[in-house]
């Protein structure tokens, strides 16, 4: 039974967020966006774990291409140990296509740096996730990309499997931009 009304809760949560509304929430020409997402992991019966925060700044230059700014941070606090943390600070470029206005899924890719209290070099990789706006200019995301580092650009294919997996849950916020020709 229980089975079966979380089946129902997924169609109706995927018929609502799919469906016909009258929302007309997708970012158009000039459109800016800002979005934050972070996430915590401790692992039980430890007293060590991870946070780790993003923050992001985007410019729609048409309805699909958004160039980018992204800094993040990953901070491990480590049982009887010194702390390690990593920040990433990375231009993006992703497309997006749009499956609705509320429904959005986008591709993309950086290249930047990752830093901290003793070294920096350099992170590149692919970006993919998802947007679903909840209202207007307001949407939560569900995102995933692959950082993999490098001290020299000979040295990028060499380093390609050796990265880290991020996936992040966030809150966005569009404004400005031309105004949607599109009706309700």
């Amino acid at each position: 039974m229980r089975k079966v009304a979380g089946l129902f809760a997924t169609a109706a949560l995927m018929v609502s967020l799919l469906g016909a509304g009258t929302v007309m929430a997708a970012p158009t020409d000039g459109a800016s966006e800002a979005q934050i997402s972070a996430g915590f992991f401790h692992q039980e019966n430890s007293d060590s774990g991870n946070l780790n925060a993003d923050l992001s700044y985007g410019y729609y230059l048409t309805p699909a291409w958004q160039l980018g700014f992204r800094q993040a941070l990953n901070y491990n606090f480590i049982d009887d140990r010194r702390d390690v943390w990593i920040a990433t600070t990375a231009p993006f470029i992703n497309w997006h296509f749009r499956l609705t206005d509320i429904v959005i899924p986008y591709l993309g890719a950086f290249i930047g740096l990752a830093w901290n209290d003793r070294d920096t070099t350099g992170t590149v990789g692919p970006q993919a996730g998802i947007k679903f706006f909840v209202h207007e200019s307001t949407f939560l995301n569900l995102g995933y990309r692959y950082e993999f580092f490098f001290n020299r650009f000979e040295a990028i294919e060499d380093n390609a499997s050796r990265g880290n997996h991020v996936f992040n849950v966030g809150v966005g916020f569009t404004w400005g931009g031309a105004p949607s020709t599109r009706r309700p």
